[in-house]
């Protein structure tokens, strides 16, 4: 039987020696080179099932837990590591006299380091059509159990659950010739808990999904998109990395991601200086505008609002009939883009002083051309639905479905005398898909799928109508305008009309909208309604 650890560790550094450790890992990424330096230091290993065969296949002599425990796996694999001989090795005190005797006495032997990861359960959980058996199947019990275990009794044991530590703990084990300080096992114990803890609330969250009187039904977006708001509320998103500040320099910030590796939160970024708080807000904005669009897109975002907004037949025009909606503004801004950059837009983006970009991709041709600009932040992005919405308040948080609501010409209400042209419908629908990323009250001006001038944020509808318009430097005779909420008086409708406007696109629904309307066909107004509302605050 292996002894326990001397008492006559130096206190200061806390260094325990690793003897024996426990390998039962679902990811084996390294594992086969960081099971052979514990070897190398002479360290016993025991395993289970998959990664026992691992170990031996590389030539590592293994001690099955059947062995240790002398019971059998049994379940399918459900018991097997849920055994005194297990849990009493990981938390019996060793300076603990009494803990010694215990385990002694019914030839418990000590573990000094657990090294799991868990089952795949989110995987599972987000995979369309996962049955529930499947789920339940994949919630991991003896692994947590040990990882707790470890993690409780980290003065003497050492609880790895990330391949990402090997490296660090085979250099230490190196310098202190086999052993671990307590600093690092503390390090470890902490993302550990935070490991279980994530892992729960994945389990608690993924089973609000199921039907309590059908719980056997499958697991599908549309079962996802239906569900009822949670009784809890869990949110568990491990630190991507700390900013530099936040939307102030006095600010503290950091980014939490999903780890999903989609979204802004899970981007690439290719080149250019840290990414700021404000940059990952702006690049957020710009990026779900542009996913609003089937064909190329280009949107150049300040401060969350767009100032110039294009479609086109390639990335280029998209951009010259973005840059020309607003170029005072485009300045120093943010743009994202829904098709791979390629070098003539490059060559044109690269003119303008552009604080980052947001795009699927960017050609060789491309990022040699950007690359000049140093400063310039590059990021690639996969693309994440949002299914939901948290804002935070003083006492708590909301949540709600995200603005999924989609508007096609067969949805639109026609309200006036003069209907709008073919032309005219499809100028829009795209002011509405814009407008819908406009801070309220919002109002766009567009036509011929560029924006032409935008009116954001203000108290008035009928003052965004005249901020839109006083922005405006390409000509809005014959534009076509969207107002993201319905006008409650006609005062707004006659200050687009006296901007040029031809056709308006509004939701509906004002007790004065026989008001409007007849305003519009005094105006000679083609007015559509949606019956939606787009607020955003």
């Amino acid at each position: 039987m292996i002894s326990s650890p001397s008492l006559s560790t130096p206190a200061a550094s806390g260094l325990k020696p690793v003897r024996r450790a426990l390998l039962s890992v679902t990811d084996k990424t390294g594992l086969v080179d960081f099971a052979r330096h514990l070897t190398n230091h002479g360290v016993e290993l025991v395993s289970t099932g998959g990664t026992a065969r691992a170990l031996r296949e590389e030539g590592l002599k293994v001690l099955d837990i059947s062995e240790l425990t002398g019971f059998p796996e049994m379940l399918d694999g459900r018991v097997k590591t849920l055994h005194p001989k297990v849990h009493g090795g990981i938390l019996h005190i060793r300076d603990n006299a009494e803990h010694r005797s215990a385990v002694e006495s019914h030839g418990i032997q000590p573990i000094d380091m657990v090294v799991v990861n868990l089952y795949a359960f989110e995987k599972t959980a987000a995979r369309p059509g996962a049955t529930f058996a499947e789920v339940i199947e994949n919630i991991d019990i003896g692994g947590p159990s040990m990882v707790r275990s470890a993690a409780k009794n980290f003065e003497d044991v050492a609880v790895v659950t990330s391949p990402g530590d090997y490296p660090a703990l085979i250099a230490e084990l190196e310098a202190n010739q086999g052993a671990l300080g307590r600093e690092t096992r503390w390090k470890l114990a902490k993302a550990a808990f935070s490991l279980t803890a994530a892992y729960d609330t994945a389990i608690a969250n993924a089973l609000e999904q199921f039907s309590d009187s059908r719980p056997e039904a499958a697991v599908t977006l549309a079962n996802l998109a239906e569900a009822p708001f949670p009784a809890s509320l869990r949110i568990s998103y491990p630190i991507a990395f700390p900013l530099r500040y936040g939307e102030n320099p006095h600010q503290r910030a950091a980014l939490y991601s999903n780890q999903s590796g989609t979204g802004i939160a899970g981007a690439e970024q290719l080149q250019g200086k840290e990414l700021s708080y404000n940059n990952l807000v702006d690049l957020d904005a710009c990026w779900e505008l542009v996913q609003e669009f089937d064909q190329t897109a280009v949107a150049i975002i300040k401060h969350t609002n767009p100032c110039g907004v294009a479609i086109g037949q390639s990335v280029l025009e998209a951009y010259q009939k973005a840059l020309a909606s607003d170029p005072v503004s485009a300045f120093g801004g943010v743009i994202g883009i829904n098709r791979v950059v390629d070098a003539a837009a490059a060559e044109e983006i690269a003119k303008l002083f552009v604080e980052a970009i947001a795009a699927p991709g960017y050609s060789p041709e491309a990022l040699a051309r950007f690359a000049g600009k140093k400063n310039l932040r590059l990021i690639t992005v996969r693309n994440a639905p949002i299914d939901r919405v948290i804002k935070q308040v003083s006492g708590g948080l909301l949540l709600q479905d995200a603005d999924s609501a989609r508007i096609a010409a067969a949805d639109l209400k026609m309200v006036t005398t003069r209907q709008p042209t073919e032309a005219e419908i499809d100028s829009l629908l795209f002011a509405w898909r814009v407008c819908k990323h406009v801070k309220s009250n919002a109002i766009v001006y567009a036509r011929n799928g560029q924006t032409l001038g935008v009116g954001a944020g203000q108290m008035s509808r009928v003052d965004s109508a005249r901020f839109g318009a006083m922005k405006a430097v390409l000509p809005l005779a014959g534009s076509a305008v969207a107002s993201d909420a319905f006008f409650p008086f006609p005062d707004g409708l006659e200050a687009i009309a006296a901007a040029g406007a031809a056709s308006v696109i509004q939701p509906g629904g004002s007790v004065r909208d026989p008001e409007v309307i007849a305003a519009a066909d005094r105006l000679g107004i083609a007015m559509v309604f949606t019956g939606v509302r787009h607020f955003r605050h």
